[in-house]
């Protein structure tokens, strides 16, 4: 079993006051796997229910929904399902092809006795499925993405000895170079994740053969399951039916990833994207792979200023892969060893620069970037933090980051930021800026600032007494 960080969240989840959760995200990165490794570790009994495969069980949630009701109906078609109040979880897995289940979760949650856990691949996807008739459990579920795993899980099982990943953790923050052989190691490490990426059927081919063959067969054949999915929905009746023109679009922006991030801009042109139809109609395509999971954007800014969001361009964007493993299986047999070799540079650095856009994307950090409309400066990505706009720089050699050199050089035209360089060397710095090695981004944190707002003491106001 691989270790993950949402095994955490499931225990924090289970040990306080909580509603039914819904684990949701890319299809393949573990969701069904840890939510029954969950319940036979944290729970007496487990009801699992796949709602792709067993459509029978879908009249159990057809009905009235109260809890006894769902209960006797499952039990009778799921014959070895018990329900113990209190000491059961209940999955409902592919919760997307059974939109009753997902309805349900308010009963379950009001009527308390069972936890439960959801899990669905395509909740984000308009149209994916006949709509909620009976509407959905606003404020009675709990939302969560699983991501492939990060860096930082990568690391974990390698077999990494803790302590090392903490000593490695405090030289980051602590802007304190790392010891060298425990730099090249981590730098070892990172070249292959960036082959490998953090699919877990593709991490576990891995450390069990180290054949990269192998590896890449295996993510292509996760894209090629993905792909198989694209436009698939409940046509009026109730049957399967798929969106041909949909499917056409979005298996031809996903070809032209490949293209897209091999230009020295990478913003993304529809006009590579080698399906009939105009931008309007192909970047429904696009939509639909963020949609899936498959793919985020970084959006361009008019300019370097606090918020971001008011000054991005909607039209001018990059799209990068969720995970950077399934873009390098799609960018040619030789590309993995010029990777292990070193060569980062291979593909203009778009497999550096992608997984900094994954890490942001985990680590949920809307993604910004900043390209002038005479092309200098360019600036890689921008993020906020407590409420400054940070510049970070993605080198994949140890290059100048000219760029970002001449923003800094000139707070009176760009505004004075802080800004960060990750690039293939160790923890250092230069005018105005902190660098990092590229491993460093697999240790990414989530912001942490708080948005709890401190409450008011009204308890003594009290109305003025009138004047005489």
């Amino acid at each position: 079993m691989l270790t993950r960080d949402l095994w955490d969240e499931l225990v924090r989840w289970k040990e306080r006051k909580h509603h039914p959760l819904v684990i949701q995200g890319l299809r393949q990165t573990g969701k069904t796997y840890i939510a029954k490794q969950f319940g036979e570790a944290a729970y007496e009994n487990t009801v699992y229910l796949d709602l792709r495969a067993s459509k029978s069980v879908h009249s159990a949630f057809s009905n009235d929904f109260s809890v006894d009701q769902m209960v006797m109906s499952i039990s009778a078609a799921v014959p070895s399902a018990r329900f113990i109040p209190g000491k059961t979880l209940v999955i409902l897995d592919e919760i997307q092809d059974c939109p009753d289940a997902r309805s349900s979760l308010k009963y379950w949650d009001l009527d308390g006795r069972y936890d439960v856990i959801a899990t669905g691949s395509f909740l984000g996807v308009k149209g994916f499925r006949e709509p909620y008739k009976r509407g959905t459990p606003v404020g009675y579920e709990e939302p969560i993405t699983m991501y492939p795993l990060s860096f930082r899980e990568f690391l974990l099982n390698t077999g990494m000895n803790a302590d090392v990943l903490a000593y490695v953790g405090d030289c980051l923050r602590e802007q304190k170079a790392v010891e060298q052989t425990i730099h090249e190691s981590m730098r070892a490490l990172y070249l292959q994740y960036l082959i490998v990426g953090g699919m877990p059927e593709a991490v576990n081919a891995f450390f069990e053969t180290h054949d990269v063959n192998a590896v890449r067969k295996i993510q292509r054949g996760i894209l090629a399951s993905i792909s198989d999915d694209f436009g698939r929905y409940r046509d009026a009746n109730g049957n399967e039916a798929v969106n041909e023109v949909l499917k056409l679009r979005a298996e031809a922006c996903l070809r032209s990833m490949p293209a897209q991030l091999s230009k020295e801009y990478k913003k993304f042109q529809y006009s590579l994207v080698n399906v009939k139809g105009h931008s309007p109609e192909k970047a429904d395509g696009l939509q639909y792979l963020e949609d899936v999971g498959l793919i985020m954007r970084a959006y361009n800014t008019r300019e370097l200023s606090y918020p971001l969001e008011g000054v991005k361009i909607p039209t001018e964007f990059k799209a990068y892969f969720t995970d950077v493993g399934l873009l390098a299986s799609q960018l040619g047999n030789d590309i993995a060893a010029r990777i292990l070799a070193g060569d980062l540079s291979a593909y203009k650095g778009a497999i550096a620069e992608n997984m900094v856009a994954a890490a942001f994307h985990v680590a949920d950090r809307e993604l910004y970037y900043f390209h002038a409309p005479s092309g200098s400066p360019e600036l890689d990505f921008l993020y906020e933090d407590c409420g400054k706009v940070t510049i970070v720089e993605c080198k994949s050699t140890n290059n100048r980051a000219t760029s970002m050199k001449n923003v800094l050089a000139h707070p009176e035209k760009y505004g004075a930021h802080p800004a960060v360089k990750y690039s293939d060397t160790n923890v250092g710095s230069g005018p105005g800026f902190v660098t990092y090695p590229l491993y460093a981004i697999g240790f990414l944190e989530r912001p942490s600032a708080s948005n709890v707002i401190e409450a008011i003491d009204v308890s003594m106001l009290t109305v003025p007494e009138k004047a005489d």
